[in-house]
This record gives C-alpha cells, structure tokens and sequence, in this order.
C-alpha cells in the first residue's frame, strides 16, 4: 500500500490550523535556501514538533503511528531490508507477516523511498506505519548487529587460508595480498560491532576450535564465537602491527595503543596481549576521545559530595585518593578534577601508565619500565620541576607511596588512586603497603571511593514489586525508610539489547580525615581508625549511596547487592592481613 497525501503538506498543515501562513511562507524559503524537505524545515524552526507532524500524517494517510522501541523485532525480518538502504531510506521492516510485510518510515509522504522500497522488498506487499526518526536511528544501531558479517568475513578468512598451502603469517605485513585484505575488513566489523554496542573493551581468546569475540557492555562481558579458530593468529598479527608491537615475540605479554575513527568516533585503542594454550589472548580497551573529557559535573556525583569535593581540592597541599576496583571510573574522575584545576596560575605533573587523555598545559609523563622510568623515579624528578599539583596513575608499592606522601608534606598538592573497594579500607591499605603511619596521617587529606552499577533502561522500565526476601536483605544493609519508594527493573528491549540495563550509574563515597581518623592513624590503630571513619556525621558508606539509586528507581537489587557483597569482602579480607603483621609507625 502507498498512501498519497490529496493536497500538499503544507497546505494541509495551514487548512488544519496546525502552522500559520506566516510559518510557510518562512519555511518555504528557509527550504529553498537548505534543500531539505518542508517537514524537517518546520521542525527545525519550532513551527511543529516532530511527533505533531507524525500523528498529523498518520491521520492523514491513516497508516498508524507506532513506537518501536519496546517493540521486538526479529533479526530475520530486519534483515530481510539490508542496512544500507534501511538508513538511505529511513526504513525498518518490524513484521513479516508472510505475504506482507509492515515498514516503519519516518517519512511515509516521501514516494520516491516507497518506490525503491517496494522494489526491494518484491514479492511482499508492503504497508506502510509511522515513527519518529530518532527511534529509527536508535534501531538501526541496535539492531543492525555485525554478528553475521563478522561471521561471513571469517569464513571467507579461513578460506583463502584453507587455498594457500603455503601461505606465510609474515605475509601480511606487506599489505597488498588478498588476506589482508580480508583481514582489515573482519577487524574493521568487529570495532564498528564494538562501538555501535558502546563496548569498552574487546577481548580475543582463541580456544582450540573456537574463537571467542568478547565484548564488555555496562562491565559485563557478551560472547560471540566463531568456528574459525585458525583465523586468530592473522587478526592478532595484524594488531600487533598496528599497535607497533614486536610481531616475531608471541612467547612474552606485550602492550601497546593505536588510534583509529571509526564511525564518526576517534577511538584511541589500549592493548594487551598475553600468551595462552592456544596463541595469544588480546584486550583491547576502546577510549572515545571525540567524546572529551568529563568535567566534574558530568561525573554523576551527587551535588553534596560534589561541593565537598570542590572544597578539598582548594588545598595548598595534601594527597587525594581515588579508590575503586579496576573499571570503577577512578581515572574519569582524575582527569575530572585535573580539568577544574587547570589555570595558567598552577603548575601540574602527572605520572601515567598510560596516558589516556592528553590535556592542554599539563605536563604528562608516560611510565617507561623498560628503561627504568617507573613511577618512583618519575616522581623523585616531578618534585624537582616546581609542580603546585601532581597526579600519580596509581599507588603500586611503598616507595611511590612514601614519595607521594613527602610531596603531598612538602606543599605539593596530590592526586592519585588505590585499588580497593571503599575509604576506610583505602586509608588502612597504605598501612597495609608499608607507608609510615605517621606519614599517613599527616598527609592523607581526602578519599573518595567510588563504584559504577549498572542503570536501569529507561525504555522498558517497569515496576518492581518488592519480596519479603528483598525487605529483609534491605533491612540488614540500611536503616532508611524505602516505604515512599519506587523500584524499577528493566523488561529488555532493543535499546538494552535485551539486558534490562543501558548504561552505568556511579556510586560514590567521600572520607574526609578528621582528628579523631588522623590520631587513629597516627597510633597504627585500624580498629579505631575505622569506628572513627564510621561514627563520623558527614560519612555515608558506599552501600547506602546506592540503596538511594534503588530507591530512585535507578538501579536494581541485584546490582546494589553485588556492589554491598564485594565491599564486606574486602573489608573482611584486609582486616584478617592487618591482623597478622606489625604496622609500621614513627
């Protein structure tokens, strides 16, 4: 079916007192000025909003309008439109009705689409429904997955390998044969699958028949696996080659980073290969840098402890810590902290491995073990180059631990981050590395521990009705009252890949050291240390912040109840380490 509007859509928008005459008129030349079409030009002047225009159509043509982003839609009957012409179009095929099939199109007056689409759809009748462009374009990447690609491009792969008996790995560095070139076009799926996903790493195991794609979504881990298993040692090959690593060394872990657009997107590319059973396992971690840097007030911290962390890192001098597991977003909220006190007026080192962002003004230094150009020895020169401000990647061992804090003694102001789960345990671990507990509590000022749980879609949410086993559970962690609350969990659609989840919520808590924490500290106390920590008014642990998110509707159960499961975990194991060692002191 191709409906076909009677009179001209601007006239009928005016006869239906939806726009003015004026509105024409100005949209008619403000189009003959863009050349784009008179519905996108009334729209991009305020005349109408998008959805007025749909549901004006709709009625018009009486096709229906729809909404396809809770809607499930099969890949067998996406695909029975290729991508290409989905987006030239702005076409999504949702059902496969047998002999007919239904297309959603944000421009149903658009004939010269209908034909083409008709054509390519041929032998199905084709019908016509309305939807917005946005939830168009939001399908198109979600849906339009390179799964069956990556697939296709490997088993040609394998193939050409399969042809050649006496085909040479070497012989890709040349870059002209043919399996090369089906090399890059397979890698060049697999990134573009990995950015359209909004992965942050990608992960690639060669097994002994398979080989395993991983893609980390919202920090958890989704599998694709591919029978091509002797494919793997060509797509690492042709990585290492990229990122400059030694191509003839597959016995030794190497790292090393590349950069690459992909998309729209300029993806700086962070990689570890280790050797496996198998050949060798690459991690590859994708930094958006087209995205920029997040200030502070993009870091999701709740205003209070957005103002009290404004108010610390005013100091002259003291050491800041940001504490979290691997993948919590510590380094976001340096890099955060770093662009707000970047002035012409301040001086400020860091020392990375690697370096992530490059920033205007700020001298970075990338670590160097090979040559010796460890965070130590970095250290000892930044003291000597004047800095008001540096920022250590991480404190690995008790050297860096005790320059940092001098410097942080000696007017310098400090940044850095720890691998633990909470503050208080943050605080104890520099005890735990063989920092002086004198040195601690002299010049530990702050610590914000942070966490990232997964949010609910907002797509398909719904409401979550609590068990008795949840109010229990709620009951042990917080004393809070959840009787006004809303609790949400997501149905799965297409915008969550059916996860439920879409995007990462962080959780944080702030330590700031009063003199009850610095004289626990200051005697190699843990015990009194934490009660201090703990008794302290303006501590809120980390499991309460997000029992707040859960309250909101913003998380789930099951993510706060993760996030509460490793923090006791960590508490408990590092109370058990310290409790079987003297603690340094003065």
């Amino acid at each position: 079916m191709k409906p076909k509007l009677k009179m001209r859509l601007g006239d009928l928008l005016v006869q239906e007192q939806i726009i003015s005459e004026s509105q024409l008129t100005q949209a008619l030349s403000e189009q003959r000025n863009t050349g784009k079409k008179l519905g996108r030009t009334l729209i991009d002047l305020n005349s109408l909003s998008e959805e007025q225009l749909l549901r004006f159509l709709s009625q018009q043509l009486n096709i229906p309008f729809i909404d396809i982003s809770r809607r499930p839609i099969p890949a067998e009957v996406v695909n029975l439109l290729p991508e290409v012409q989905a987006r030239r179009f702005r076409a999504l095929v949702v059902e496969d009705n047998g002999e007919s099939v239904l297309v959603a199109m944000s421009d149903p007056a658009d004939l010269q689409a209908m034909d083409n689409l008709e054509v390519l759809l041929t032998p199905k009748v084709m019908e016509i429904a309305v939807v917005t462009e946005q939830q168009l374009l939001d399908a198109f990447d979600n849906l339009y997955r390179r799964t069956d690609e990556i697939a296709a491009i490997a088993g040609k792969l394998e193939e050409e390998y399969a042809a050649d008996d006496q085909f040479d790995l070497a012989s890709l560095t040349d870059g002209d044969s043919d399996n090369e070139t089906t090399v890059v076009k397979l890698l060049q799926s697999i990134f573009e699958d990995a950015v359209q996903m909004r992965a942050s790493d990608i992960h690639i195991e060669p097994g002994e028949k398979v080989l395993r794609i991983r893609q980390r979504i919202d920090g958890q881990l989704h599998e694709n696996i591919l029978p091509e298993a002797s494919i793997a040692a060509a797509l690492v090959l042709r990585l290492k080659l990229m990122a400059g690593l030694d191509i003839s060394e597959k016995r030794l872990p190497q790292d090393g980073r590349f950069h690459m657009e992909i998309k729209g997107h300029q993806i700086d590319v962070r990689m570890s290969t280790m050797p496996i059973y198998h050949g060798e396992s690459v991690v590859m971690r994708l930094l958006d840098q087209s995205a920029g840097l997040l200030t502070l007030n993009e870091t999701g911290m709740p205003p209070e402890i957005l103002s009290r962390v404004r108010k610390q890192i005013k100091r002259p001098h003291g050491m800041l810590l940001v504490t979290g597991p691997t993948g919590s977003g510590k380094t976001t909220t340096l890099y955060g902290v770093l662009s707000e006190l970047n002035t012409a007026d301040r001086k400020i080192i860091t020392v990375e491995d690697p370096v992530e962002y490059q920033l205007p003004r700020i001298n970075q230094v990338q670590v160097n073990h090979k040559i010796g150009l460890d965070f130590s020895n970095v250290l000892r020169t930044t003291l000597r180059q004047d800095p008001d401000i540096i920022m250590v990647g991480e404190m690995r061992d008790q050297e860096t631990v005790e320059i940092g804090l001098r410097g942080a003694l000696t007017g310098h102001f400090v940044l850095s981050t720890l691998h633990t789960n909470d503050a208080v345990t943050s605080a104890l671990r520099l005890l735990d590395m063989g920092a002086a507990s004198y040195l601690v509590a002299s010049a530990l000022r702050v610590i914000i521990a942070q966490r990232l749980v997964r949010r609910v879609c907002q797509n398909c949410s719904r409401e979550y009705h609590l068990t008795a086993q949840d109010r229990v559970w709620m009951d042990s962690v917080s004393q809070q009252d959840f009787s006004q609350a809303t609790f949400k969990i997501g149905a799965g659609c297409q915008s969550c890949n059916g996860s439920g989840y879409r995007g990462r919520i962080g959780v944080f808590e702030i330590l700031e050291l009063d003199d009850a924490m610095i004289d626990a500290m200051r005697t190699g106390n843990p015990q009194d240390f934490a009660r201090a920590a703990h008794e302290s008014p303006n501590f809120t642990p980390l499991a309460v912040s997000a029992m707040k998110y859960l309250a909101e509707g913003m998380t789930t159960i099951e993510e706060v109840a993760k996030l509460v499961e490793d923090v006791s975990e960590s508490q408990v194991a590092l109370s058990t380490d310290m409790a079987n060692q003297e603690l340094p002191e003065a």
